[in-house]
Protein backbone atom coordinates (compact mmCIF):
# COMPACT_ATOMS: atom_id res chain seq x y z
CA UNK A 1 0.00 0.00 0.00
CA UNK A 2 1.34 3.57 -0.71
CA UNK A 3 0.83 6.36 1.75
CA UNK A 4 -0.27 9.15 0.34
CA UNK A 5 2.79 10.59 1.89
CA UNK A 6 6.72 9.31 2.75
CA UNK A 7 6.11 8.97 6.44
CA UNK A 8 9.43 10.94 7.02
CA UNK A 9 8.01 13.89 4.79
CA UNK A 10 5.32 14.35 6.83
CA UNK A 11 7.05 13.83 10.41
CA UNK A 12 9.26 16.44 9.13
CA UNK A 13 6.73 19.05 8.26
CA UNK A 14 4.97 18.19 11.54
CA UNK A 15 7.66 19.39 13.33
CA UNK A 16 8.26 22.57 11.48
CA UNK A 17 4.67 23.08 11.44
CA UNK A 18 4.69 23.00 15.52
CA UNK A 19 7.30 25.19 15.61
CA UNK A 20 5.42 27.43 13.18
CA UNK A 21 2.20 27.57 14.64
CA UNK A 22 4.01 28.81 18.14
CA UNK A 23 5.80 31.13 16.71
CA UNK A 24 4.40 34.78 17.20
CA UNK A 25 2.93 36.32 14.34
CA UNK A 26 -0.13 37.80 13.40
CA UNK A 27 -3.10 35.23 13.99
CA UNK A 28 -1.23 34.60 17.18
CA UNK A 29 -1.77 38.26 17.97
CA UNK A 30 -4.77 38.51 17.05
CA UNK A 31 -6.09 35.44 19.06
CA UNK A 32 -4.94 37.03 21.94
CA UNK A 33 -6.47 40.36 21.08
CA UNK A 34 -9.58 38.97 20.90
CA UNK A 35 -9.47 36.91 23.54
CA UNK A 36 -8.35 39.84 25.91
CA UNK A 37 -11.65 42.25 24.21
CA UNK A 38 -13.80 39.57 23.77
CA UNK A 39 -13.75 36.76 25.88
CA UNK A 40 -12.93 33.10 25.18
CA UNK A 41 -16.20 32.05 22.78
CA UNK A 42 -14.96 35.03 20.15
CA UNK A 43 -11.17 33.77 20.13
CA UNK A 44 -12.84 30.62 18.87
CA UNK A 45 -14.96 32.12 15.89
CA UNK A 46 -12.26 34.04 15.15
CA UNK A 47 -9.58 30.98 15.00
CA UNK A 48 -12.56 29.23 12.90
CA UNK A 49 -12.48 32.27 10.42
CA UNK A 50 -8.74 31.77 10.40
CA UNK A 51 -8.65 28.32 9.44
CA UNK A 52 -11.36 28.81 6.69
CA UNK A 53 -8.13 31.47 4.98
CA UNK A 54 -6.34 28.34 5.95
CA UNK A 55 -8.12 26.24 3.52
CA UNK A 56 -8.90 28.67 1.01
CA UNK A 57 -4.87 28.97 0.68
CA UNK A 58 -4.62 25.10 0.77
CA UNK A 59 -7.12 25.59 -2.04
CA UNK A 60 -4.66 28.06 -3.73
CA UNK A 61 -1.79 25.73 -3.21
CA UNK A 62 -3.63 22.77 -5.11
CA UNK A 63 -4.47 25.38 -8.09
CA UNK A 64 -0.83 25.85 -8.62
CA UNK A 65 0.01 28.79 -5.79
CA UNK A 66 3.56 28.53 -6.41
CA UNK A 67 3.72 27.91 -9.87
CA UNK A 68 1.77 31.44 -9.92
CA UNK A 69 4.63 33.17 -7.56
CA UNK A 70 7.26 32.17 -9.44
CA UNK A 71 6.22 33.71 -12.77
CA UNK A 72 4.83 37.19 -10.64
CA UNK A 73 7.74 37.57 -8.01
CA UNK A 74 6.27 41.22 -8.21
CA UNK A 75 2.95 40.07 -7.82
CA UNK A 76 4.34 38.22 -4.90
CA UNK A 77 5.73 40.60 -2.99
CA UNK A 78 3.41 43.12 -3.93
CA UNK A 79 0.63 40.65 -2.02
CA UNK A 80 3.41 40.22 0.78
CA UNK A 81 3.43 43.86 1.48
CA UNK A 82 -0.27 44.29 0.87
CA UNK A 83 -1.05 42.06 3.89
CA UNK A 84 1.87 43.09 5.96
CA UNK A 85 0.43 46.84 6.01
CA UNK A 86 -3.04 45.33 6.15
CA UNK A 87 -2.31 43.12 9.83
CA UNK A 88 -0.59 46.30 10.79
CA UNK A 89 -3.36 48.27 10.31
CA UNK A 90 -5.54 45.16 12.29
CA UNK A 91 -3.17 45.57 15.28
CA UNK A 92 -3.08 49.22 15.43
CA UNK A 93 -6.76 49.47 15.17
CA UNK A 94 -6.90 46.89 18.04
CA UNK A 95 -4.53 48.63 20.12
CA UNK A 96 -6.49 51.87 19.85
CA UNK A 97 -9.61 49.98 20.72
CA UNK A 98 -8.30 48.83 23.23
CA UNK A 99 -6.78 52.61 24.47
CA UNK A 100 -9.82 54.40 23.79
CA UNK A 101 -13.25 53.37 26.15
CA UNK A 102 -16.26 51.43 24.40
CA UNK A 103 -19.35 53.17 24.40
CA UNK A 104 -22.22 51.25 26.09
CA UNK A 105 -23.94 50.44 22.78
CA UNK A 106 -20.95 48.54 21.57
CA UNK A 107 -20.84 46.60 24.57
CA UNK A 108 -24.72 46.06 23.89
CA UNK A 109 -24.34 45.06 20.44
CA UNK A 110 -25.91 41.63 19.92
CA UNK A 111 -23.91 38.66 20.03
CA UNK A 112 -24.45 37.66 16.36
CA UNK A 113 -22.83 40.78 15.07
CA UNK A 114 -19.64 40.05 17.34
CA UNK A 115 -19.20 36.65 16.17
CA UNK A 116 -19.94 37.73 12.61
CA UNK A 117 -17.20 40.07 12.92
CA UNK A 118 -14.59 37.66 14.96
CA UNK A 119 -15.70 35.36 12.24
CA UNK A 120 -14.65 37.73 9.64
CA UNK A 121 -11.65 39.52 11.07
CA UNK A 122 -10.31 36.25 11.59
CA UNK A 123 -10.54 35.74 7.98
CA UNK A 124 -9.46 38.85 7.15
CA UNK A 125 -5.80 38.39 9.33
CA UNK A 126 -5.20 34.57 7.80
CA UNK A 127 -5.70 35.77 4.08
CA UNK A 128 -3.85 38.99 4.69
CA UNK A 129 -1.00 37.38 6.77
CA UNK A 130 2.32 37.23 5.38
CA UNK A 131 3.19 34.18 7.03
CA UNK A 132 0.91 32.18 5.75
CA UNK A 133 2.00 33.41 2.10
CA UNK A 134 5.44 32.54 3.00
CA UNK A 135 4.33 28.97 4.57
CA UNK A 136 2.52 28.38 1.09
CA UNK A 137 4.92 29.62 -1.51
CA UNK A 138 8.08 28.42 0.71
CA UNK A 139 7.70 26.39 3.11
CA UNK A 140 4.59 23.99 1.91
CA UNK A 141 6.15 22.66 -1.71
CA UNK A 142 9.14 21.01 -0.73
CA UNK A 143 7.36 18.57 1.28
CA UNK A 144 4.74 17.66 -1.85
CA UNK A 145 6.11 14.72 -3.40
CA UNK A 146 5.07 15.05 -7.33
CA UNK A 147 5.43 11.32 -7.24
CA UNK A 148 2.77 10.72 -5.48
CA UNK A 149 -1.07 12.21 -5.81
CA UNK A 150 -1.50 15.70 -4.93
CA UNK A 151 -4.93 15.98 -3.61
CA UNK A 152 -4.89 13.33 -1.05
CA UNK A 153 -1.00 14.94 0.49
CA UNK A 154 -2.51 18.67 0.64
CA UNK A 155 -5.35 16.69 2.92
CA UNK A 156 -3.26 15.34 4.97
CA UNK A 157 -0.84 18.90 5.30
CA UNK A 158 -4.22 20.81 5.61
CA UNK A 159 -5.31 18.49 8.54
CA UNK A 160 -2.09 19.00 10.40
CA UNK A 161 -1.67 23.02 9.49
CA UNK A 162 -5.69 23.52 10.88
CA UNK A 163 -5.19 21.32 13.75
CA UNK A 164 -2.19 23.08 15.25
CA UNK A 165 -3.25 26.26 14.80
CA UNK A 166 -6.54 25.42 16.75
CA UNK A 167 -4.39 24.01 19.61
CA UNK A 168 -1.67 27.38 19.24
CA UNK A 169 -4.57 29.86 18.97
CA UNK A 170 -7.31 28.20 21.52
Amino acid sequence: MILPVDPARYGAFLAIMALMAVTPGPANLFAIATGMQRGRAQVLIGVAGMNAATLVWFGGAALGLGALVAAFPAAFRLLAVAGGLYVAWLGLRSLWSGVRRQDEEAAQAPAVHRARSALLDGFSVQIANPKALLFFTAVLPPFIDPARPIIPQLLLFATATIGFDVLAMS
